[in-house]
């Protein structure tokens, strides 16, 4: 939990149509929960109205936030004009990328990076890959090439030699030679944001951050203002997509560490509600207004993957909590194809203009309007507090008109077909994460959040298989309290293209202590009290003549300067990490390391979640709010009707039934049973 125990903590998290926050008063030990509408184009609205929904920042200690204004950016290719200067011959790097295709079989296909030809300059430099210089650079040819850059309007600069990660000296003398008269500071460098070997990858993941540098470094500058003119004087700090924290200053050098900052944050909250609950196995289902993202969390730990494609062509190689995303929301559009077939999405109403029930010009109708039509939503009131009341008729109309119509269909079961198309969908993420694994869902429970992600749990648990439901207290503004309980991390890489047979333990000892160190110190400098730094090490490791490694942990610590790391550690340690992966052991070919990955976690005092367990004079009596019908399967069920938050521990509702919350609404079907445990957590199960 971050903060020192003095002041109000607060996470905010700002989503595609809603701005999630939770305030947690660690003094007090009290907390309050806020949503109100995001302001698409400027976040920093729908920021600043959260805050003082929940009293101004004036008083608060810190601000952490998960962000997707970065992850909107590389989507909708809204970063900044970008300049690169790299080694000559190398100018189209991120254009070949993998010699990948958008469509495998297809013969048509086109890819344009986030920067042009004439935007990518060469100048003459060579380091060798055992890390000779064979050409000098000369900062004179490097700074005339930035000022061609300049002159054809570049906002950021991206350096990229070749075979850095081996050699960083000519990089390093380029990007002084740059630094020394370009306008602003954004300035990546490859062997500073990846000094790793994999030209693409490099190239792609620095290009990207400086594609990023100037509108993130914007958006985080009109916060700062927004805040400061405000009175607040705390910490401000942002989520990463690692799981972690880090500082303002860090996140406007390397913005590309916030690609899933949104989504991480989620996840972070999800894995502890679900080992708090007694559940070690859960898929994370986060479905917001614009996407639905599912992660995993196996034995009690996210899955962390080393790098991601955020869109085609643009690869992220930083770590990351692995999620899935696709395009169901609850703004995802619903239309029939030129084929007949009923879609949901990718395209999405967003919060502007929305839904067709939020009467704000829209005319296609979309997820949430199937859901208030079926009466599974309650129009009179709705979520976020900006609406007075939801416009069914309106809905139905447009559910008619572009999906009744067309199928043939009269509105109720066009708007069924509507949920269960998305619901395939959803349960189509569920799998690939799980069951195209080695996976079984009947192990797993589904953590639903967001603000529609309990509306569909019902349906995930039977056409999936799943164990159960665990639904969160405050399943709308989850990834705001992921924000809140998040640990401070950083992580680093350094390549070191090693034999493993006669390796030298002790100048490997050497460079992981420094490693250690170097990661540690970015840790402290965050200036957040921490319980504990914890430091791991990862090595990228294969078998030699192959292509790709497989990570494996490496259990050494840093006691009195040293890790004690020797050949046979690694050894086993690689064994055991190949064979869990490929079953089988490869023995008598050498084995090689590619690379050293060093994290640094400072752990925060732990989150008490029992604050948020149900009141002690609560009663099911008093949590009753009469009966609604309800459509399910075809036909109108008469469903009891729940305040969710005034429901006692150890309550049980049988379905139908629909629980109501500010934040949120869970749909019970016919056939399932909730009960309310002692965190406040609703578990869902069959009959």
């Amino acid at each position: 939990m971050v903060g020192s125990g003095v002041g109000p903590v607060v996470g905010v998290d700002v989503g595609g149509t809603f701005t999630d926050l939770f305030l947690f008063d660690p003094a007090l030990g009290t907390f309050r929960v806020a949503k109100v509408p995001s302001n698409r184009g400027d976040e920093a609205v729908g920021f600043m109205a959260g805050l003082r929904k929940l009293g101004g920042p004036a008083g608060f200690e810190a601000i952490v936030h998960g962000t997707t204004v970065g992850t909107n950016a590389l989507l909708e290719r809204k970063g900044c004009k970008l300049g690169i200067i790299t080694t000559a011959g190398f100018r189209d790097v991120l254009e070949m990328r993998r010699r990948d295709r958008r469509h495998t079989w297809g013969l048509w296909g086109e890819f344009q990076p986030v920067t042009e030809r004439d935007m990518r300059v060469e100048v003459a430099e060579r380091v060798l890959a055992d890390g000779t210089i064979h050409t000098q650079v000369h900062a004179a040819e490097v700074q005339k090439a930035a000022r061609e850059l300049l002159a054809r309007g570049a906002e950021a600069c991206a350096i990229v030699f070749i075979n850095s990660y081996a050699n960083p000296r000519n990089e390093r003398a380029a990007a002084m030679a740059v630094r020394a008269m370009w306008p602003n500071p954004h300035v990546s460098v490859s062997s500073e944001i990846l000094p790793e070997i994999r030209e693409f990858e490099r190239a792609s993941t620095t290009a990207l951050n400086a594609y990023l540098q100037p509108v993130v470094a914007s958006y985080l500058g009109k916060l700062e203002r927004a805040l400061g003119e405000d009175g607040f004087s705390g910490r401000f700090h942002i989520v990463q997509s690692n799981g972690g924290i880090m500082s303002t200053a860090t996140a406007r050098g390397v913005p590309v560490r916030t690609a899933l900052s949104g989504p991480a944050a989620g996840v972070i909250a999800a894995a502890a509600i679900a080992k708090a609950a007694g559940f070690e196995n859960a898929i994370t289902c986060d479905l917001g207004g614009t996407s639905f993202d599912v992660s995993l969390v196996s034995r009690g730990r996210m899955e962390l993957a080393a790098q991601a494609t955020i869109d085609f062509g643009l690869v992220i190689r930083s770590p990351m909590i692995e999620i899935t995303t696709i395009g169901a929301g609850g703004g995802s559009i619903a239309h029939v194809d030129r084929g007949g077939l009923l879609q949901v999405g990718p395209e999405s109403a967003g919060s502007r203009p929305g839904p067709v029930c939020y009467g704000q010009g829209n005319t296609r109708p979309t997820l949430t309007d199937a859901n208030v039509v079926l009466g599974r939503i309650n129009a009179d009131k709705p979520i976020g507090g900006a609406l007075a009341r939801l416009d069914v008729e309106g809905a139905k109309a447009a559910i008619a008109e572009h999906v009744g119509g067309p199928l043939g269909l009269d509105p109720m079961q066009a708007a069924e077909a509507i949920v269960r198309v998305a619901n395939a969908k959803m349960a189509g993420a569920i799998r690939l994460v799980s069951i195209e694994r080695g996976h079984d869902p009947q192990k797993f429970v589904a953590l639903p959040f967001g603000g529609g992600g309990a509306l569909h749990v019902g349906a995930l648990i039977k056409e999936v298989g799943l164990q159960a439901a665990l639904v969160p207290r405050f399943p709308g503004v989850t990834s705001a309290i992921g924000c809140v309980i998040a640990d401070v991390r950083h992580d680093q890489v350094r390549t070191l293209n090693l034999n493993l047979n006669g390796i030298d333990a002790f100048a490997l000892d050497k460079r992981m202590v420094e490693e250690a160190t170097a990661a540690r110190a970015v840790v402290d400098g965050a200036g957040l009290p921490v319980t504990r730094t914890e430091i791991r090490f990862e090595l990228d490791m294969h078998y030699a003549g192959q292509t790709h490694t497989v990570g494996v942990p490496v259990p050494v610590h840093v006691i009195d300067g040293t890790t004690g790391v020797s050949e046979a550690i690694i050894r086993t340690a690689f064994e055991a990490a190949y064979q869990t992966a490929f079953s089988r052991l490869l023995p008598g070919l050498p084995i090689r390391i590619v690379s050293l990955r060093t994290a640094a976690i400072g752990v925060r005092p732990d989150f008490d979640l029992k604050a948020l367990a149900p009141p002690k004079d609560a009663t099911v009596e008093g949590a009753a709010r009469g009966v609604r019908q309800v459509w399910f399967d075809g036909a109108w069920h008469a469903a009891n009707v729940w305040s969710r938050l005034d429901l006692p521990e150890g309550a049980r509702v049988h379905g139908p039934a629909i629980l109501e919350q500010p934040d949120a609404t869970v749909v019970v079907d016919p056939d399932l049973v909730a009960r309310v445990d002692g965190y406040g957590n609703l578990i869902i199960e069959r009959e």
